[in-house]
C-alpha cells in the first residue's frame, strides 16, 4: 500500500475513540431451548459512558443497523456509570437468530425527524461499540403460539400453531393426561402469508416484513361436553410442544373474559409505543382461568389485537404473551381498525373521511385472517392479490349465550352481505337454549369520550343496527375502541329505557365500552356542551359508571341471569358490575310451575317446585325438566311473578 492511501487509513484509527475499540459485549446463553426464555447481555470497557448509549437487538443477526427490533438504553443497568453492566431480556422465537449490538449516541446527533409515534427521536446507529455473538433457538422450527377457537359444531375444538418449516405437524389428544391411554390424532392444514400479500410499508418494506413462517390449523373432534382434554402439536421430525390442557363447553353455564385493544408487551423499546399493561391484563385473567378448575370458558378480544401495525415481530410477541391463556380457553376475536385500517381498503364510503386512516401500517387484515380461524364463512375481497380479509362477522352458542361478532371495518349497512347475517343471525335465536345474546364489534355505537372523528361511524352505527338490537331483546352489546371502561343503561336512541314497563320482554340492550386492557392512549370526556372551554366532563345520565383504569370484564351466565364484572388491573379486584336477568317469567298454579322464555312456555313436571322453593334454583328445575322429558301443562289463569330488571351495582366516575 503506498503512503498515499496509507495516511487516511491511520488519521482515522487515531481519529477514533479509544471506547470503540475497547467495548465488549456478551451474550448468555447462546442458545435458547424455547421461546420466552431469558438472556442476559454484558457489556464492558465503554469509556466515558453516556446517557444515550443503547442497546440494539437484532432478529435475524445479519440485519442493517438501523432495521433493530427493539432496543434499550444501557442506563437501564445499576452499574452503567462504570462502563460496564447488564441487562436481561426475555426472547421469542421469531424462526431466526438474534445479534445484539451497542451504540453511542451524543445530544448534537439526536434528530427529531427521526423518530417514533410519539415524537421520541430514535437512537442513532452512527457509532457502533460492539457485537455480540449471535444467539440461536435450538429448534427455531418447532411448533409455537398455540391458541384455540371454537367452530361451527358442537364437539370441536380448533387448535392453531406455528412453525418455522411448514413440515407435516398434527394435533394428538385425549382424555389422558400423559396421552398414553385412547390419544387421537388429527392432521394440520397448512397456510402462510407472503411480504408480496402486505398492501403498504411498514408491513412490505425491508424494516417491518419479517418471515412469519408456517401457519397450522388443526381440529380436535368428538368432544364430550365439560370433559377436560389434554393434547400436544407438531411431530418427531419438527419436534413437539407441551402437553396442554382445556375443558370442552356445557350447556350450562357461560364464563367469558372479554375485552378490547390489549396489544403486546414487549420487554424492549421499538418504533410503535407497545402496551406494557397488556402484561397485567393477562396476568389476572390466567388467576381466573386457573380458578375454575374443570369448568369451561372463553376469550373474546374485539378488536385493536396485537396493535403490530406493519411490524411483524410484534405479532410474534402477542401470540407468545397469550399462549398460557389461549392455549387453555379458546381466544376469539373481531377485527379492528389496527388490524385493516389503510387508505387503499375497499370499502371507505363518502361519510367515512376521517374515520379511516393508516391505522392497519399497511398489513390490511391479513395476518389478523390467517392467524385466527373463527367459526363461519365471511370475507371481504382486499382489491389486491393478497387473501380475502377473514373473521370479520360470525357467531356461536357457549352455554347459555349466544355470542354474534360484526365488523365496524367493513360494510354493516343496510342491505350489504354483513347487515343480511346479521339480521337473520339474531331472528334465528333459540332463546330457550340461548337466553342471553351478547353483541360485539370493535368501534362503539356509544360513548361519551370525545371521539369526534368516529361520530359518523357512530351515526350509521345507529341508523343501520340499533334497531336490529332493540328488536331481537339483545342482551349486551360490547365494544372496544375507546380505551376505557364504561358501562351504560339499557339503551335505544341515546334515551334510558325503563325496564319495569310491560312493553317489551326485555327492553334494550345495556352497551359496554370495554376498550381498557392495555392501549393507553386516551381521549378525554365528552365536554360541557354550553362551556366546551372548561376542563370539566360531567357524565350524563345514560352512562352508569365510567372510568380511566386499566383491566377486563368477567362473564359468567347460567339461565337465570348474566353477570357481567369489571376487574381492575391495579388490584384485581371488581370495580363494577351488573346483573341482567334472563328474561325467564315462572308462573305457578296449584303447585304446577310454567317457566316462561320469552313468549315460549316450558312446562315442568310440579315434583320439581320443592327444588325451586327449597333453593331457589330456577336452573335446575328447567334443566332437568327438559333432560327428563317431564311435561304438563299449567292453567292459563296462572300469576306471573315480579318481571326482568337489572341491577346496577356501581355508579361512579373516575
Amino acid at each position: 500500500m503506498n503512503s498515499s492511501k496509507l495516511l487516511p487509513l491511520l488519521l482515522l484509527l487515531f481519529l477514533l475513540p479509544s471506547h470503540s475499540l475497547a467495548a465488549s459485549i456478551s451474550a448468555t446463553p447462546l442458545t435458547l431451548t424455547k421461546s420466552g426464555r431469558t438472556i442476559t447481555i454484558r457489556w464492558s470497557g465503554i469509556d466515558s459512558p453516556s446517557e444515550l448509549d443503547w442497546l440494539g437487538i437484532y432478529s435475524p443477526s445479519n440485519s442493517p443497523d438501523d432495521h433493530f427490533i427493539g432496543y434499550r438504553f444501557l442506563n437501564g443497568s445499576e452499574t452503567w456509570r462504570s462502563g460496564s453492566g447488564s441487562i436481561s431480556i426475555p426472547l421469542v422465537n421469531t424462526r431466526s437468530d438474534y445479534e445484539f449490538r451497542i451504540f453511542r449516541w451524543t445530544r448534537d446527533e439526536v434528530n427529531y425527524r427521526h423518530h417514533d409515534h410519539d415524537h421520541n427521536p430514535l437512537p442513532g446507529i452512527r457509532h457502533r461499540l460492539a457485537s455480540s455473538a449471535v444467539v440461536r433457538f435450538e429448534n427455531a422450527s418447532a411448533p409455537d403460539q398455540v391458541h384455540l377457537a371454537l367452530t361451527d359444531r358442537v364437539g370441536e375444538m380448533r387448535v392453531l400453531f406455528v412453525t418455522g418449516k411448514g413440515l407435516e405437524a398434527v394435533v394428538e389428544y385425549g382424555s389422558d393426561s400423559g396421552l398414553a391411554v385412547g390419544r387421537r390424532v388429527a392432521a394440520t392444514a397448512v397456510t402462510r402469508y407472503e411480504r408480496s400479500d402486505m398492501c403498504d410499508s411498514p408491513a412490505n418494506s425491508s424494516l417491518g416484513w419479517r418471515d412469519p413462517g408456517f401457519i397450522h390449523d388443526g381440529l380436535m373432534a368428538g368432544l364430550n361436553p365439560g370433559k377436560r382434554y389434554y393434547y400436544r402439536v407438531g411431530s418427531d421430525v419438527i419436534g413437539w410442544s407441551d402437553i396442554y390442557s382445556f375443558v370442552s363447553p356445557d350447556s350450562n353455564e357461560t364464563i367469558a373474559f372479554m375485552f378490547g385493544d390489549m396489544g403486546a408487551y414487549t420487554p424492549y423499546s421499538t418504533f410503535y409505543r407497545t402496551q406494557d399493561e397488556s402484561k397485567a391484563t393477562v396476568k389476572w385473567i390466567l388467576r381466573d382461568i386457573e380458578a375454575l378448575g374443570d369448568k369451561p370458558a372463553l376469550v373474546s378480544h374485539i378488536g385493536d389485537i396485537s396493535y403490530a401495525r406493519g411490524f411483524s415481530w410484534i405479532w410474534d410477541e402477542f401470540f407468545n404473551q397469550i399462549e398460557p391463556i389461549a392455549s387453555r380457553v379458546p381466544y376469539h376475536v373481531c377485527i379492528g381498525n389496527h388490524e385493516y385500517d389503510w387508505p387503499s381498503q375497499p370499502w371507505r364510503p363518502y361519510w367515512a373521511y376521517g374515520v379511516y386512516g393508516t391505522d392497519g401500517g399497511g398489513e390490511c387484515g391479513v395476518p389478523y385472517s390467517l392467524k385466527f380461524r373463527m367459526p363461519g364463512n365471511s370475507s371481504f375481497p382486499t382489491g389486491t392479490q393478497a387473501p380475502d380479509t377473514k373473521n370479520l362477522y360470525y357467531s356461536f352458542d357457549a352455554g347459555v349465550v349466544h355470542f354474534l361478532y360484526i365488523s365496524t371495518e367493513t360494510n354493516f349497512l343496510k342491505g350489504s352481505d354483513q347487515y343480511n347475517f346479521i339480521k337473520a343471525d339474531l331472528e334465528g335465536v333459540d332463546r330457550e337454549k340461548t337466553p342471553f345474546i351478547v353483541v360485539q364489534g370493535h368501534r362503539p355505537m356509544y360513548t361519551t369520550s370525545n371521539e369526534i372523528r368516529d361520530a359518523p361511524m357512530r351515526e350509521r352505527l345507529l341508523e343501520s343496527l340499533e334497531p336490529l338490537l332493540v328488536d331481537n331483546n339483545v342482551t349486551l352489546a360490547l365494544w372496544g375502541h375507546v380505551h376505557r371502561y364504561e358501562r351504560f343503561c339499557p339503551l335505544k336512541n341515546y334515551t334510558c329505557v325503563d325496564y319495569s314497563s310491560n312493553s317489551t320482554a326485555w327492553g334494550a340492550p345495556v352497551h359496554v365500552v370495554i376498550g381498557m386492557a392495555g392501549q393507553d392512549w386516551q381521549p378525554i370526556w365528552e365536554p360541557r356542551p354550553d362551556h366546551p372551554d372548561v376542563p370539566i366532563f360531567p357524565q350524563p345520565e345514560r352512562s352508569m359508571y365510567r372510568g380511566g383504569e386499566f383491566g377486563y370484564t368477567r362473564l359468567v351466565a347460567t339461565r337465570e341471569k348474566l353477570t357481567l364484572t369489571y376487574i381492575g388491573n391495579h388490584d384485581g379486584e371488581m370495580h363494577d358490575m351488573v346483573e341482567i336477568p334472563s328474561g325467564i317469567v315462572v308462573a305457578k298454579d296449584e303447585g304446577n310451575v310454567q317457566v316462561k322464555v320469552g313468549d315460549v312456555a316450558v312446562p315442568v313436571e310440579s315434583s320439581h317446585s320443592l327444588y325451586l322453593k327449597a333453593g331457589g334454583i330456577l336452573i335446575l328445575g328447567l334443566f332437568i325438566g327438559f333432560a327428563l322429558g317431564f311435561a304438563t301443562r299449567c292453567r292459563r289463569d296462572a300469576v306471573p311473578v315480579t318481571r326482568n330488571t337489572w341491577t346496577p351495582v356501581k355508579n361512579e366516575e373516575i
